[in-house]
Parts: structure tokens; C-alpha cells; sequence
């Protein structure tokens, strides 16, 4: 990507896919660690993608993104817009992929991704 060329849309959906799969690795070492020893006779074979990974993986992305425009709001002393309060109760009402890009894509044009 070139600052020439910017990103299509695709782009952003690819990149709060990548974020997303990647709060779910760092879950799962936590689920992991947390298990260790209690256990530990049991078989290590490799943790499923389940509905609940999925939706915490999706939570943690969305808190992160909420973390970031309370930052840039402390920052800049702007408030938030009606279209990104709406974007987010979307998210909170129905946490899915297209409602975490929509969010993330206030974000994106605040300069506020940094991945």
C-alpha cells in the first residue's frame, strides 16, 4: 500500500480480520496457561474455533478500539459522533465482523489504526 494508492475498504476488513484472529491466539495462550497443571494428563490437541473464542476475540478487538478514541478524545477533547456511538450499540447489539470493520472504520479515517 502506497500513500498514492490508499487501501480499499477490503484492506481495513483484512486487517480487523488479522487483529482479530490474532486477540484470539493471545486468548487461547491464556486459556492454555491458565490450564497448565490442572490438566496436564490430559492430551494437548489443538483448541477448536469455537462461537465463544470467536465472540471474546471479537469483544477484546472492540474494547481495544473503544481504549483507543477514549485516548484520542482525551487528546483532542473531541466527542464522539452520532454515527460511531450508533456503529458501536450495533456491535454491542450483534458482535460480528462487518459490525467490528464499520467501528474500526471511524477509527481508521481518525488515523487511530496503528496495525
Amino acid at each position: 500500500m502506497s500513500p498514492a494508492n490508499p487501501a480499499p475498504s477490503t484492506s481495513l476488513r483484512t486487517r480487523v480480520e488479522r487483529r482479530v484472529m490474532e486477540a484470539g491466539e493471545a486468548l487461547n495462550r491464556r486459556r492454555r496457561a491458565r490450564k497448565t497443571g490442572v490438566r496436564a494428563r490430559r492430551p494437548a490437541v489443538p483448541a477448536p474455533v469455537d462461537a465463544e473464542l470467536v465472540r471474546a476475540s471479537l469483544g477484546s478487538v472492540f474494547r481495544e478500539l473503544g481504549d483507543a478514541h477514549r485516548r484520542y478524545r482525551q487528546r483532542t477533547g473531541n466527542s464522539g459522533t452520532a454515527e460511531l456511538r450508533a456503529a458501536a450499540r450495533a456491535f454491542k447489539a450483534e458482535p460480528a465482523l462487518p459490525a467490528l470493520v464499520t467501528v474500526a472504520a471511524f477509527l481508521d479515517e481518525l488515523g487511530l489504526l496503528h496495525w
